[in-house]
Formats: C-alpha cells, sequence, structure tokens
C-alpha cells in the first residue's frame, strides 16, 4: 500500500478512538456551612 493510504487509515483509527472516549464528568463537591457551638462564658455557671 501506499504511504498515502497508510496515513489515511492511520488518521481514520486515531479519530475513531478519539470518538469512542467518554467525556470527562465534572467533579463537585457539596460544602456544608460551618456552625459555631456555643461557648459557655460562665456567666450563669456552666452546664445546663
Amino acid at each position: 500500500m501506499s504511504n498515502v493510504i497508510k496515513g489515511l487509515m492511520a488518521l481514520g483509527f486515531v479519530a475513531a478512538v478519539a470518538a469512542c472516549q467518554q467525556a470527562p464528568q465534572d467533579d463537585f463537591v457539596v460544602v456544608e456551612p460551618i456552625t459555631v457551638e456555643p461557648v459557655s462564658t460562665g456567666k450563669y455557671g456552666g452546664k445546663y
């Protein structure tokens, strides 16, 4: 076979492999709100 035909076959193979690859999936992160624990100031004697 001529080099032109081999080149076209190689190009077609590369295109077919590229078309069969899955699209990258987007990763997502769920961010939970940060809450602050109540702090005892000692004004009323601590624990309830």
